[in-house]
Order: C-alpha cells, then sequence, then structure tokens
C-alpha cells in the first residue's frame, strides 16, 4: 500500500487556506512511490486504479478527515469524483460521515440519494445525522426505508431511533422500533438494550425499563444512571436511591453525571439523611463540585429543607453560571426568605452574570410567595427592557400569583385580558388558587372552564373547584362538580405525608392506622389537641369540605396525615431536634395553625414541605407569615 512521507503530503501547511494538491501532482506522488516500494517488495496486490491515475482510496479518507470545513469537504468531494473513486463503498460512505459530522445534513441528504450502492454503514450514517440535527420526521423516514430495503439495521442504527422516540416521547414508535430489535436479533445486544431501557424510561413506562434493564447480562455505567434517573422522573425517587446502593455493591464505581441523578432523586425525596449520606460519599470521591454538580447540589439541599446547607454550597463553587444564581435565588423563593432571594440579584450582576429568563422566574416566584407586590412589578417591567429578556407565560404566571395571592384580583384579571403569550394550565390554576383564597366563586368559575377546556383529565382542577363551592355553602353546585367527576372516571389524589427517621420513611395517609405505632401516635395526638386547646388552638371546620355534623368535622380534622406524621415524629425522634415532613398536596390552613402551636408547646422547629414551598414553624411562628 502506497504510504506518504512526512514531507509528501496533500495537505499544504504553508497555505492560510486548506487546498488539495492539482491531479497532476497527485499522479506523480503515487507513480514515484508506486515505483519505489515494487522495489522493496513483490507481494503487493496491485491497486484498484483510475485509468489515468493510481492511487490508493485510503489517500482521500485521509484528505477527508484532515477536512475543517464544508469548502474543504466539497473540494475534496470534487476530487473523489475526478479519480472515479465515487463507486468505492469505503471512499463514500466516510465522504457521507464527514458531511454529517459538519452538520451539512442537506448536503449528506442529497450525496446520500445519488450513491448507486448503500451498506448498512451508509443508512446508519444518515440515519443519524437526521437524529443529531434534530430532523425526526426524516431520521424516521430515513429508517422506515432501510426497512423496506430490507436492509439489517445495526446496533449503530438502532439507538439512535430509539433515542429520538426518548425526546419526543414517542412511545408508540418506540414499541415498533422494539419490534425491529427483536426480528432482527439485536434484543441481546449491550448497547440496544441500553437505548431500549433509556426510552421507556424517559416515556414513563418504568416497569418496561426495568424489565429489561434486569434482564440485561451486562449493565454498564451508562444504562444504571439511565435506570436511577428513570425512577426519579417517575416518582419513585426512593427506587432510585435504592438502585444506587446496588450499583455500587455491583461494584460499578459512579462518576458525576450518575451522582448528578442521584442528587436529583434527593431532591424530588425530600429526605435530608439521604442528602447528608450523598453529599459524603461525593467528597470521599473527591468529586470536584463543577457548574452541574454543585447546582444540583444547591437544589438538593434547598428541596431537603435546608437553604442554609445550599448556601454554603453554594459559596464554595469555584464557578457559578446564571443557572447556579437562578437556583439559589428559587431555594430562598420557595423557602419564603424574598428579600435574601433579591439581595442576590445585584450580586449576580456585579460578578457579571446577565440575568435569564429562569432567572426573572426565579425572582418573581420569591416575590409572590413573599407578599413583595411592588419588588414583582419593577422586575417584570424592567426583564425586557433593560436585559432584552421577552416575558413569556412563566412569568406572566408568577405576575397573576403574586396579585392573587395579595387579593388583587381585578390586577390579575386585567393582566391575563392583555397577555399576548398563550395562556396555559399553569396560568388558570393559578388564577383558580387566588379565587379560593378570597372566595370570590364567580371569577372561580370562569377560569375553571378555561382551565378544564385544557386540561379536562386533571382531576384536581375539579377538586380545586369543588373545594371553592364548599367553602361558600354551595353543596349542590359542590356535588355537581363531584359526580361530573364520577362519569369522567376521575378520582381525586390522595393526600399522603412522609417523614423520614433513621434512614427510612414512614407515610402516613388520612386517619390512616396502618403503622405498626398507630396507638401510640393516637394516644399522643389526644393528649397533644388538649394541650393546643388550652394553648388557644380552635379548629377550623371551614377546611373540612363536607356537608356533614360539625363534630364529625372536627374528628376528620383530627386525624389528617399532616398531624399524624409530626405526632410520629415526637416519638420517634430525640427531643430537641428538628422534625422535617413532606405532605404530596398544598398543607391545610388548620394543620398549619396546629403546626405553629406544636412547635411552641414542644420547643422543635417543623420544617414542612408542601406541593407549593417550605415552611418553617419555630416558637409559634411560620416562615411564610401566614401568607401561602
Amino acid at each position: 500500500m502506497l504510504k506518504l512521507t512526512k514531507t509528501q503530503t496533500f495537505l499544504t501547511a504553508n497555505h492560510e487556506r486548506f487546498r488539495l494538491l492539482p491531479l497532476s501532482e497527485l499522479a506523480a506522488i503515487a507513480d514515484t512511490q508506486e515505483t519505489s516500494l515494487k522495489s522493496q517488495t513483490h507481494t503487493q496486490k496491485p491497486l484498484e486504479s483510475h485509468p489515468s491515475l493510481h492511487i490508493d482510496p485510503k489517500y482521500f479518507v485521509s484528505v477527508l478527515l484532515n477536512c475543517k470545513n464544508i469548502f474543504q469537504i466539497k473540494q475534496a468531494n470534487a476530487q473523489i469524483v475526478a479519480n472515479g473513486l465515487l463507486t468505492n463503498l469505503f471512499v463514500s460512505n466516510k465522504l457521507l460521515y464527514i458531511y454529517v459530522q459538519h452538520k451539512a445534513i442537506d448536503e449528506a441528504h442529497a450525496f446520500f440519494g445519488g450513491m448507486r450502492e448503500k451498506d448498512p454503514v451508509s443508512w446508519s450514517v444518515m440515519v443519524g445525522g437526521f437524529a443529531k440535527d434534530g430532523d425526526f420526521v426524516n431520521c424516521f423516514r430515513t429508517f422506515k426505508e432501510l426497512t423496506r430495503c430490507s436492509v439489517q439495521p445495526d446496533n449503530y442504527t438502532l439507538p439512535f431511533v430509539l433515542r429520538v422516540c426518548r425526546d419526543r416521547m414517542d412511545l408508540l414508535m418506540g414499541s415498533l422500533v422494539h419490534g425491529v430489535v427483536l426480528k432482527s436479533g439485536l434484543c441481546w445486544d449491550h448497547f440496544v438494550c441500553a437505548a431500549l431501557v433509556d426510552m421507556y424510561a424517559k416515556c414513563r413506562v418504568i416497569d418496561d425499563a426495568r424489565k429489561l434493564f434486569d434482564d440485561m447480562h451486562k449493565k454498564d455505567l451508562v444504562t444504571w444512571t439511565v435506570m436511577i434517573d428513570g425512577y426519579a422522573e417517575c416518582g419513585n425517587a426512593n427506587e432510585s436511591l435504592v438502585l444506587f446502593d446496588w450499583m455500587r455493591e455491583e461494584g460499578i464505581v459512579p462518576d458525576k453525571i450518575t451522582m448528578v441523578t442521584v442528587v436529583n432523586a434527593c431532591s424530588k425525596l425530600g429526605a435530608m439523611h439521604k442528602a447528608r449520606f450523598v453529599h459524603d460519599y461525593i467528597c470521599s470521591m473527591k468529586f470536584s463540585l463543577n457548574v452541574i454538580l454543585g447546582t444540583a447540589m444547591i437544589d438538593m439541599y434547598a428541596k431537603c429543607g435546608s437553604v442554609d446547607f445550599a448556601r454554603e454550597i453554594f459559596d464554595g463553587m469555584r464557578e457559578k453560571n446564571v443557572i447556579s444564581w437562578s437556583v439559589m435565588i428559587a431555594a430562598y423563593g420557595y423557602h419564603g426568605q424574598g428579600k435574601k432571594a433579591l439581595d442576590l440579584f445585584p450580586m449576580m450582576l456585579n460578578c457579571g452574570i446577565m440575568p435569564n429568563r429562569i432567572t426573572f422566574v426565579s425572582l418573581l416566584y420569591a416575590c409572590s410567595h413573599a407578599g413583595l407586590v411592588d419588588e414583582g412589578f419593577e422586575l417584570f417591567n424592567i426583564m425586557w427592557d433593560k436585559y432584552g429578556v421577552k416575558p413569556d407565560v412563566k412569568h406572566c404566571t408568577c405576575m397573576v400569583d403574586l396579585l392573587g395571592r395579595a387579593g388583587r384580583l381585578d390586577e390579575a384579571l386585567k393582566l391575563i385580558e392583555n397577555m399576548t403569550v398563550e395562556k396555559d394550565e399553569g396560568l388558570w390554576s393559578a388564577f383558580l388558587a387566588a379565587c379560593r383564597i378570597h372566595k370570590h366563586v364567580e371569577l372561580a368559575e370562569w377560569a375553571a372552564k378555561s382551565l378544564l377546556e385544557l386540561q379536562p383529565q386533571n382531576p384536581g382542577h375539579y377538586v380545586l373547584l369543588s373545594n371553592i363551592y364548599a367553602n361558600a355553602g354551595m353543596w349542590e353546585d359542590m356535588a355537581k362538580v363531584r359526580n361530573l367527576m364520577t362519569k369522567r372516571n376521575l378520582k381525586k389524589i390522595p393526600g399522603w405525608t412522609w417523614i423520614e427517621v433513621d434512614n427510612k420513611i414512614h407515610q402516613f395517609s388520612v386517619g390512616d392506622k396502618s403503622h405498626p405505632l398507630s396507638k401510640k401516635i393516637y394516644g399522643l395526638l389526644k393528649s397533644l389537641i388538649e394541650k393546643l386547646e388550652l394553648a388557644g388552638y380552635v379548629p377550623d371546620t371551614n377546611f373540612v369540605l363536607h356537608d356533614v355534623d360539625e363534630e364529625v368535622k372536627v374528628g376528620m380534622l383530627y386525624t389528617h396525615s399532616e398531624k399524624l406524621a409530626i405526632t410520629f415524629g415526637l416519638i420517634a425522634t430525640p427531643e430537641g431536634t428538628p422534625i422535617r415532613i413532606t405532605k404530596n398536596l398544598r398543607v391545610c390552613g388548620d394543620c398549619h395553625t396546629f403546626i405553629k402551636f406544636v412547635s411552641a408547646i414542644t420547643k422543635r422547629s417543623i420544617i414542612v414541605r408542601d406541593s407549593n414551598r417550605f415552611h418553617h414553624f419555630i416558637e409559634g411562628a411560620c416562615s411564610c407569615g401566614d401568607y401561602w
């Protein structure tokens, strides 16, 4: 085989722009080296050559690999054509690949269409090119054409198509591709199986993903990471952490990407003990806190109830980007510390970091949960004029929430009517919640109508409207809404409260008596309520949304899941230590009052994470200032 020396090369290094040597010079080089090599060996096979040139196709592959831009690729393309090497599949595939690598997808597609012969590599490169370019339609179209041409897809093509199904959350197409995998006999291929696990997990079909995962003979770090992340995204963060422990027992050493998924699982679980364990593990592995891992840990500690630990991580990061600042601002926001959130904004600007849309969502959210109406208006007005960030529906939702919580429903309504961006369910939900707080039935009905048009299958919207009717004593209207839910086969999401004790999660529902310490819990709860009532606690039966006797309402209030979890916490945790609970729904007003009294009488700080925010109860007061 011909080989160029260091001085004999196709590329001219002394020119600013790349160029190919003229064909005559290429021919001379080829002839010279071929004569030299023939004198050294008689075993080499003759070259497949153009009638006028004897040149190795690998020369052009080398040239293609050194191309820096589309102009150079087209020059190489022209030389390949001139030398009659388009029929060489090895060269053609490499040229197609180089077009794709340089994101010249139109040129690649045109070249692919003109190829007289295609092998599985050609199809794989084209399918992968469309996938990388985000052209999902042509990716699927090319894949279907491949199967119609009876070409056997390989373990390069199939993962690309499955990733497209994942990114589009197209479960139907993903299932069809899975069928192709089974027919092609690649169901045990590691790369294909890992892509299937990833696709099913992202499409939230976690049981199918787990079955494939368990059947895999070999699981690498990427597959473990995908499965851990899949459980967290599907709402089973506890199983994510169980998998993480199993992975380490199998001798798989995590990297930073895996640790980010584990940290995110802790964020969703809200368990401080788990968060501390994961933090200690990261330190023991000597992982540096880069922007991604550090930002994830800020979010983890904030969502596990400690904004102070979150700030320690934030201050210890050597490098911060706009997301890091935005996450820290948001952390203060949902802990009710709006002023501290706003204080970070000028600090961020002084560091040369310009805000983006996420930053302003975090700032406006902080304002809405701290009642900072004027400050919120100022930020909303300057975000476009001063920073070039155009308000979208998320920013408008924060403003509606801010105005609604403050009781300025007319202004919130005016903002909604004047919006130029499309309204979504988040915006209408915020306005409906404000109507509930201020008991404005007429506006609530109007908001609910728009909301149910967008999400007719969401039971939460029906429940909120029925609760508004119940609060207003409109029992017939409430019954109509509940009957509509029944007709549409919709069920209310049950309320649950979790508490972590000794590295174990304990879960309670309303009236729950399944816990092993149930008798002890109810006994302490009874005596605790007696002490609270002597201190001035009066059960607020307005939060029992059933048309029953007052005595029955009081009994129902006393067995709310928050009360049971906190009482268990008083039994199971050392005296003087904080109690941390998580509620999947918004904490009710009566439980909020109850917890304030408990914190005062027991001298325990109680941290509650509900669906909206964090509440820190200390000595009879809440960090939200009763504004939530």
